[in-house]
Protein backbone atom coordinates (compact mmCIF):
# COMPACT_ATOMS: atom_id res chain seq x y z
CA UNK A 1 0.00 0.00 0.00
CA UNK A 2 1.30 3.47 -0.72
CA UNK A 3 2.27 5.97 2.13
CA UNK A 4 -0.07 8.59 2.51
CA UNK A 5 -0.15 12.37 4.83
CA UNK A 6 -3.43 11.38 7.22
CA UNK A 7 -2.10 14.89 9.13
CA UNK A 8 -0.51 18.29 8.67
CA UNK A 9 -0.38 21.06 10.56
CA UNK A 10 0.47 24.79 10.28
CA UNK A 11 1.00 27.36 13.16
CA UNK A 12 -0.21 31.33 12.43
CA UNK A 13 2.05 33.95 14.17
CA UNK A 14 -0.34 37.25 14.71
CA UNK A 15 0.96 40.73 14.72
CA UNK A 16 -0.95 43.87 14.75
CA UNK A 17 1.43 46.80 15.93
CA UNK A 18 4.85 46.33 14.83
CA UNK A 19 7.98 47.66 17.39
CA UNK A 20 7.10 50.91 15.59
CA UNK A 21 3.66 51.62 16.50
CA UNK A 22 2.81 50.59 12.68
CA UNK A 23 -0.67 49.20 13.00
CA UNK A 24 -2.06 46.93 10.13
CA UNK A 25 -5.50 47.66 9.99
CA UNK A 26 -7.09 44.93 8.81
CA UNK A 27 -5.98 43.27 11.85
CA UNK A 28 -6.93 45.62 14.04
CA UNK A 29 -9.73 44.52 16.84
CA UNK A 30 -12.73 46.26 16.79
CA UNK A 31 -11.86 48.39 20.12
CA UNK A 32 -12.99 52.29 20.42
CA UNK A 33 -10.84 54.35 21.47
CA UNK A 34 -12.14 54.64 25.09
CA UNK A 35 -10.85 51.00 25.32
CA UNK A 36 -7.74 51.64 23.22
CA UNK A 37 -6.63 54.01 26.03
CA UNK A 38 -8.00 51.77 28.54
CA UNK A 39 -5.45 49.31 27.63
CA UNK A 40 -2.69 51.62 27.26
CA UNK A 41 -3.70 52.84 31.30
CA UNK A 42 -4.18 49.09 32.64
CA UNK A 43 -0.45 48.55 31.32
CA UNK A 44 0.89 51.77 32.95
CA UNK A 45 -0.72 50.64 36.56
CA UNK A 46 0.37 47.24 35.95
CA UNK A 47 4.07 48.81 35.51
CA UNK A 48 3.91 50.90 38.02
CA UNK A 49 2.57 48.82 40.59
CA UNK A 50 5.38 46.42 39.60
CA UNK A 51 8.54 49.20 40.18
CA UNK A 52 7.27 49.70 43.63
CA UNK A 53 6.77 45.97 44.73
CA UNK A 54 10.58 45.49 43.54
CA UNK A 55 11.76 48.47 45.77
CA UNK A 56 9.25 47.56 48.60
CA UNK A 57 11.44 43.83 48.04
CA UNK A 58 14.71 45.98 48.12
CA UNK A 59 13.79 47.49 51.30
CA UNK A 60 12.73 44.49 53.22
CA UNK A 61 9.27 45.80 53.13
CA UNK A 62 8.15 42.86 51.32
CA UNK A 63 8.85 39.16 50.50
CA UNK A 64 10.42 37.49 47.39
CA UNK A 65 8.76 39.06 44.49
CA UNK A 66 8.37 37.78 40.97
CA UNK A 67 8.53 41.13 38.48
CA UNK A 68 6.48 41.50 35.27
CA UNK A 69 8.03 43.84 33.26
CA UNK A 70 8.37 43.86 29.78
CA UNK A 71 5.37 41.38 29.96
CA UNK A 72 2.46 43.45 30.71
CA UNK A 73 0.98 43.43 27.44
CA UNK A 74 0.27 39.96 27.15
CA UNK A 75 -1.35 39.79 30.81
CA UNK A 76 -3.64 42.85 30.08
CA UNK A 77 -4.40 42.25 26.56
CA UNK A 78 -5.88 38.47 27.70
CA UNK A 79 -7.75 39.72 30.90
CA UNK A 80 -8.95 42.70 28.92
CA UNK A 81 -10.96 39.85 26.65
CA UNK A 82 -12.67 38.20 29.69
CA UNK A 83 -16.16 38.36 30.98
CA UNK A 84 -16.93 39.19 34.63
CA UNK A 85 -18.72 35.65 34.66
CA UNK A 86 -15.39 33.57 33.12
CA UNK A 87 -12.97 32.19 35.51
CA UNK A 88 -9.57 33.06 35.57
CA UNK A 89 -6.41 30.85 36.80
CA UNK A 90 -3.19 33.18 37.39
CA UNK A 91 0.09 31.58 37.52
CA UNK A 92 2.11 33.74 40.11
CA UNK A 93 3.12 36.41 37.55
CA UNK A 94 0.03 37.76 36.26
CA UNK A 95 -0.75 40.54 38.73
CA UNK A 96 -1.59 42.50 35.41
CA UNK A 97 -4.31 40.49 34.65
CA UNK A 98 -5.67 40.59 38.29
CA UNK A 99 -5.66 44.04 38.19
CA UNK A 100 -7.80 44.29 34.95
CA UNK A 101 -10.30 41.56 36.85
CA UNK A 102 -10.83 43.89 39.69
CA UNK A 103 -8.27 42.43 42.25
CA UNK A 104 -7.49 45.02 44.46
CA UNK A 105 -3.67 46.11 44.04
CA UNK A 106 -3.15 45.63 48.12
CA UNK A 107 -3.89 41.93 48.01
CA UNK A 108 -0.99 41.55 45.40
CA UNK A 109 0.99 42.99 47.88
CA UNK A 110 -0.49 41.14 50.85
CA UNK A 111 0.22 37.81 49.10
CA UNK A 112 4.34 38.33 48.59
CA UNK A 113 4.25 39.97 52.59
CA UNK A 114 3.23 36.33 53.35
CA UNK A 115 -0.11 37.84 54.60
CA UNK A 116 -2.62 34.87 53.58
CA UNK A 117 -5.38 37.32 53.62
CA UNK A 118 -4.22 38.02 50.63
CA UNK A 119 -5.30 34.66 48.99
CA UNK A 120 -8.82 35.46 50.06
CA UNK A 121 -10.27 36.48 46.13
CA UNK A 122 -13.43 38.82 47.10
CA UNK A 123 -16.68 37.70 46.25
CA UNK A 124 -17.98 38.40 42.65
CA UNK A 125 -14.28 38.17 41.37
CA UNK A 126 -14.22 34.65 39.59
CA UNK A 127 -10.64 34.21 39.95
CA UNK A 128 -8.05 31.83 41.87
CA UNK A 129 -5.46 32.75 43.71
CA UNK A 130 -1.55 32.74 43.14
CA UNK A 131 -0.50 29.44 41.83
CA UNK A 132 3.36 29.08 43.19
CA UNK A 133 3.76 25.68 41.57
CA UNK A 134 4.18 25.45 38.19
CA UNK A 135 1.60 24.19 36.09
CA UNK A 136 -0.74 23.03 38.82
CA UNK A 137 -3.12 25.49 37.94
CA UNK A 138 -3.76 23.90 34.36
CA UNK A 139 -5.73 20.93 35.35
CA UNK A 140 -7.63 22.71 37.82
CA UNK A 141 -8.70 25.21 35.36
CA UNK A 142 -9.47 22.12 33.03
CA UNK A 143 -11.72 20.62 35.45
CA UNK A 144 -13.62 23.81 36.11
CA UNK A 145 -13.79 24.19 32.91
CA UNK A 146 -15.34 20.90 32.52
CA UNK A 147 -18.04 21.42 35.27
CA UNK A 148 -19.05 24.25 33.59
CA UNK A 149 -19.81 22.76 30.34
CA UNK A 150 -21.92 19.82 32.14
CA UNK A 151 -24.21 22.11 34.00
CA UNK A 152 -24.36 24.22 30.61
CA UNK A 153 -22.50 27.19 32.11
CA UNK A 154 -21.84 29.49 29.11
CA UNK A 155 -18.65 31.03 29.88
CA UNK A 156 -14.95 30.18 29.36
CA UNK A 157 -11.95 29.95 31.63
CA UNK A 158 -8.33 31.20 31.26
CA UNK A 159 -5.50 29.33 32.21
CA UNK A 160 -2.19 31.14 32.57
CA UNK A 161 1.24 29.35 32.41
CA UNK A 162 4.86 30.35 31.48
CA UNK A 163 7.26 28.44 28.87
CA UNK A 164 8.39 26.24 31.83
CA UNK A 165 5.23 24.77 32.51
CA UNK A 166 5.22 23.17 29.34
CA UNK A 167 7.80 20.67 30.34
CA UNK A 168 5.16 19.48 33.76
CA UNK A 169 3.34 16.33 33.17
CA UNK A 170 0.51 18.78 34.37
CA UNK A 171 0.60 20.63 31.03
CA UNK A 172 0.40 17.06 29.30
CA UNK A 173 -2.85 16.41 31.52
CA UNK A 174 -4.79 19.31 31.54
CA UNK A 175 -4.18 19.57 27.70
CA UNK A 176 -5.11 16.21 26.86
CA UNK A 177 -8.37 16.38 29.10
CA UNK A 178 -9.19 19.63 27.45
CA UNK A 179 -8.96 18.05 23.61
CA UNK A 180 -10.74 15.03 24.22
CA UNK A 181 -13.66 16.63 26.36
CA UNK A 182 -13.75 20.22 24.53
CA UNK A 183 -13.03 21.72 27.58
CA UNK A 184 -14.64 25.63 27.33
CA UNK A 185 -10.82 27.06 28.22
CA UNK A 186 -8.08 28.93 26.81
CA UNK A 187 -4.59 27.80 27.75
CA UNK A 188 -2.22 31.65 27.82
CA UNK A 189 1.55 30.78 27.79
CA UNK A 190 3.17 34.02 28.44
CA UNK A 191 6.57 32.31 26.71
CA UNK A 192 9.09 34.84 28.12
CA UNK A 193 12.27 32.96 27.26
CA UNK A 194 13.59 31.76 30.08
CA UNK A 195 12.23 29.15 33.05
CA UNK A 196 14.68 30.43 36.03
CA UNK A 197 18.04 29.61 34.28
CA UNK A 198 16.31 27.47 31.79
CA UNK A 199 16.54 28.62 28.33
CA UNK A 200 13.41 27.98 25.75
CA UNK A 201 15.93 25.75 23.62
CA UNK A 202 16.11 23.09 26.60
CA UNK A 203 12.87 22.89 27.41
CA UNK A 204 11.79 21.89 23.84
CA UNK A 205 12.82 21.06 20.61
CA UNK A 206 9.54 21.77 18.90
CA UNK A 207 9.75 25.48 17.00
CA UNK A 208 6.82 26.66 18.51
CA UNK A 209 5.02 26.06 22.24
CA UNK A 210 2.28 26.36 20.16
CA UNK A 211 2.46 23.64 17.90
CA UNK A 212 1.81 21.19 21.46
CA UNK A 213 -1.63 22.11 20.72
CA UNK A 214 -2.07 20.23 17.87
CA UNK A 215 -1.66 16.71 19.33
CA UNK A 216 -4.44 17.61 21.50
CA UNK A 217 -6.99 18.46 18.83
CA UNK A 218 -7.41 21.56 19.57
CA UNK A 219 -5.80 25.14 17.77
CA UNK A 220 -2.18 27.01 18.70
CA UNK A 221 -1.68 30.10 17.95
CA UNK A 222 1.45 32.27 18.50
CA UNK A 223 1.35 36.19 19.28
CA UNK A 224 3.66 38.63 19.37
CA UNK A 225 2.87 38.77 23.39
CA UNK A 226 4.57 42.71 23.54
CA UNK A 227 1.60 43.91 21.21
CA UNK A 228 -1.31 44.22 23.43
CA UNK A 229 -3.71 44.54 20.29
CA UNK A 230 -2.75 41.30 19.23
CA UNK A 231 -2.73 39.54 22.26
CA UNK A 232 -6.87 41.26 22.74
CA UNK A 233 -7.41 40.02 19.35
CA UNK A 234 -6.16 36.13 19.99
CA UNK A 235 -7.94 36.07 23.66
CA UNK A 236 -10.71 37.29 22.33
CA UNK A 237 -11.57 35.38 19.56
CA UNK A 238 -10.60 31.89 22.03
CA UNK A 239 -12.74 33.08 24.36
CA UNK A 240 -15.40 33.11 21.91
CA UNK A 241 -14.90 29.49 20.18
CA UNK A 242 -14.85 28.10 23.99
CA UNK A 243 -18.10 30.19 25.24
CA UNK A 244 -20.06 28.59 22.35
CA UNK A 245 -18.72 25.02 22.58
CA UNK A 246 -16.07 25.08 19.86
CA UNK A 247 -13.13 24.02 22.65
CA UNK A 248 -10.41 24.82 23.95
CA UNK A 249 -7.21 27.34 22.00
CA UNK A 250 -3.19 27.63 23.25
CA UNK A 251 -1.91 30.79 22.56
CA UNK A 252 1.59 31.29 23.06
CA UNK A 253 2.63 34.87 23.58
CA UNK A 254 6.12 35.48 22.50
CA UNK A 255 7.46 38.05 25.22
CA UNK A 256 10.28 39.12 27.64
CA UNK A 257 11.09 38.58 30.93
CA UNK A 258 13.25 41.59 31.50
CA UNK A 259 13.82 41.30 35.27
CA UNK A 260 15.35 38.43 37.10
CA UNK A 261 13.14 35.68 37.40
CA UNK A 262 12.12 36.89 41.21
CA UNK A 263 14.28 39.08 43.71
CA UNK A 264 15.86 35.97 44.46
CA UNK A 265 17.31 35.36 41.49
CA UNK A 266 20.29 37.28 40.12
CA UNK A 267 19.70 36.79 35.80
CA UNK A 268 22.84 38.53 34.60
CA UNK A 269 25.02 34.84 35.41
CA UNK A 270 23.22 33.50 32.79
CA UNK A 271 21.97 35.45 30.20
CA UNK A 272 23.60 38.38 28.03
CA UNK A 273 23.01 42.08 28.52
CA UNK A 274 22.71 42.72 24.73
CA UNK A 275 19.47 39.79 24.59
CA UNK A 276 18.23 41.84 27.10
CA UNK A 277 18.84 45.58 25.44
CA UNK A 278 17.53 44.14 21.87
CA UNK A 279 14.27 42.93 24.06
CA UNK A 280 13.94 46.47 25.60
CA UNK A 281 13.49 48.15 22.09
CA UNK A 282 10.36 46.18 21.64
CA UNK A 283 8.91 48.00 24.93
CA UNK A 284 5.11 46.97 24.72
CA UNK A 285 3.91 50.73 26.50
CA UNK A 286 5.98 52.24 24.27
CA UNK A 287 5.23 50.42 20.99
CA UNK A 288 0.84 51.39 22.25
CA UNK A 289 2.05 55.00 23.23
CA UNK A 290 3.71 55.64 19.27
CA UNK A 291 0.67 54.23 18.15
CA UNK A 292 -1.71 56.11 19.89
CA UNK A 293 0.39 59.56 19.94
CA UNK A 294 0.25 58.67 15.47
CA UNK A 295 -3.34 58.46 15.85
CA UNK A 296 -4.00 61.47 18.05
CA UNK A 297 -5.13 58.96 21.52
CA UNK A 298 -1.74 60.58 23.65
CA UNK A 299 -0.66 63.77 24.52
CA UNK A 300 2.18 64.62 27.49
CA UNK A 301 -0.81 66.50 29.37
CA UNK A 302 -2.41 62.87 29.35
CA UNK A 303 0.33 60.71 29.37
CA UNK A 304 1.40 62.78 32.61
CA UNK A 305 -2.35 62.28 34.18
CA UNK A 306 -2.10 58.60 33.54
CA UNK A 307 1.31 57.88 35.30
CA UNK A 308 0.15 60.22 38.00
CA UNK A 309 -2.75 58.80 39.05
CA UNK A 310 -1.11 55.03 38.65
CA UNK A 311 1.43 55.90 41.03
CA UNK A 312 -1.42 57.55 43.80
CA UNK A 313 -3.43 54.23 43.51
CA UNK A 314 -0.11 52.30 44.16
CA UNK A 315 0.78 54.22 46.60
CA UNK A 316 -2.27 54.19 48.27
CA UNK A 317 -2.54 50.52 48.02
CA UNK A 318 0.67 50.24 49.73
CA UNK A 319 -0.64 52.01 52.62
CA UNK A 320 -4.07 50.03 52.86
CA UNK A 321 -1.09 47.01 53.22
CA UNK A 322 1.07 48.75 55.79
CA UNK A 323 -2.03 49.85 58.08
CA UNK A 324 -4.03 46.49 57.85
CA UNK A 325 -4.37 45.25 61.48
CA UNK A 326 -1.70 41.67 61.69
CA UNK A 327 -2.68 38.62 59.88
CA UNK A 328 -3.59 36.17 62.84
CA UNK A 329 -1.38 33.30 62.31
CA UNK A 330 -4.05 30.68 62.57
CA UNK A 331 -5.24 31.00 59.04
CA UNK A 332 -1.77 29.36 57.89
CA UNK A 333 -3.07 26.37 59.50
CA UNK A 334 -7.44 26.70 59.20
CA UNK A 335 -7.45 27.02 55.40
CA UNK A 336 -4.69 24.77 54.44
CA UNK A 337 -7.88 22.16 53.33
CA UNK A 338 -11.24 22.78 53.68
CA UNK A 339 -11.38 21.16 57.07
CA UNK A 340 -8.16 21.71 59.52
CA UNK A 341 -6.62 17.95 59.77
CA UNK A 342 -5.49 16.55 62.99
CA UNK A 343 -1.89 17.26 62.17
CA UNK A 344 -2.37 21.16 61.37
CA UNK A 345 -4.06 21.50 64.82
CA UNK A 346 -1.30 19.83 66.00
CA UNK A 347 0.90 21.73 64.69
CA UNK A 348 -0.96 25.12 65.47
CA UNK A 349 -1.33 24.26 68.81
CA UNK A 350 2.62 24.07 68.90
CA UNK A 351 2.92 27.37 67.10
CA UNK A 352 0.88 29.02 68.98
CA UNK A 353 1.76 27.81 72.70
CA UNK A 354 5.85 28.12 71.28
CA UNK A 355 4.43 32.12 71.00
CA UNK A 356 2.40 32.81 74.38
CA UNK A 357 -0.87 32.55 72.26
CA UNK A 358 -4.24 30.80 73.01
CA UNK A 359 -5.71 28.47 70.49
Amino acid sequence: MPEKTIESFSVHWLQVLDEYGNCDEELRPSLDDAKIKKLFEWMILARTFDNKAFKLQREGRLGTYASILGQEAAQVGSAFALKPGDWMFPAFREPGASFVRGLPLRMILQYWAGDERGNLIPEGINDFPITIPVATQIPIGVGTAIAAKLKGDPIAVMVYMGDGATSKGDFHEGLNFAGVFSAPVVFLCQNNQWAISVPLKRQTAAKTLAQKAIAYGFPGLQVDGNDVLAVYRAANEALTRARKGQGPTLIECVTYRLGDHTTADDASRYRSREEVEQWKKKDPIERLRIYMEKTGLWSKTYDHAVRSDAKDKVEEAVRETENMPPPDPRDMFRFMFHELTAELREQMEGFLEGNGRQT
